[in-house]
């Protein structure tokens, strides 16, 4: 399976990697939707009901203020190390997430080179103007005040920089995944279940523009047919070859 997997890479010279939860569950990050995950344990937060409720938004700003710790004490795991060895190497062009745990970056692969489909939890903005706000900021203001942020520049209101439901995902970043994949010689699926989209929609895409396709996740997804090689377990163990590859 590793050599398989090798044999993939070292014929590629332009990767996009596409990357879900399960990239992020092996640092300690939960996952969101499979059985057991956040989803099936609280009822997701509405855009529009954190636009018309103060409660609502101090709520999500309960839980974006747990994310926040979990997220500054997880490391990058083998997989997001394995990735930032392709940058290294030159193989890989860009890293399209779902998740919105800051990882990749963490990992060493350049901010610009990575797209974040479903924002990033380790920063907020402000709704109105867009500005830029720090979470030990909000913890703050929500602590001495008791009410949910507002934006130092504007008076908007402010929201953890992520994609809520009912929320419109990001076109600029939409587009440029679109882009990026279809400039591609090899397509990466990771930890992902391929079910949400339109993000999901990038695995026929690339399979419509001729790009090579390896799914790699814990459990079978929709789009396996898709895939010229799909992998199944742990994402660590799958993409070890390219760690030790890196070593030898």
């Amino acid at each position: 399976m590793e050599k398989t997997l090798s044999d993939f890479i070292a014929q590629a010279g332009r990767i996009v990697a596409f990357t879900g939860a399960g990239i992020s569950t092996e640092s300690g990050i939960p996952d969101y939707r499979s059985p057991g995950g956040i989803w099936s344990k609280m009822e997701p937060i509405q855009f529009q009901d954190f636009v018309a409720s103060e409660e609502v938004r101090l709520e999500d700003w309960r839980r974006r203020l747990i994310m926040i710790d979990q997220f500054r004490t997880a490391k990058p795991a083998s997989g997001h190390l394995a990735l930032a060895r392709l940058f290294e190497d030159g193989k890989l062009q860009a890293v399209i997430t779902q998740n919105i745990d800051g990882l990749h970056a963490r990992s060493g692969i350049p901010e610009d080179r990575i797209i974040e489909l479903h924002g990033n939890g380790t920063y907020a903005t402000c709704l109105d103007c867009g500005r830029r706000h720090e979470m030990d900021w909000a913890r703050e203001i929500i602590g001495k005040d008791a009410h949910a942020p507002r934006c130092l520049a504007c008076g908007g209101l402010v929201k953890a920089a992520v994609i809520n439901f009912g929320q419109a995902m990001p076109e600029r970043e939409l587009v440029r995944a679109q882009q990026m994949t279809i400039t591609a010689d090899l397509f990466l699926a990771i930890g992902s279940s391929l079910q949400v989209y339109p993000a999901a929609g990038l695995v026929p895409l690339a399979k419509e523009h001729g790009v090579r396709i390896l799914i790699a996740n814990r459990e079978p997804t929709p789009l396996d047919p898709y895939a010229d090689c799909v992998f199944l377990g742990e994402i660590g163990s799958i993409f070890r070859c390219v760690l030790e590859g890196a070593q030898s």
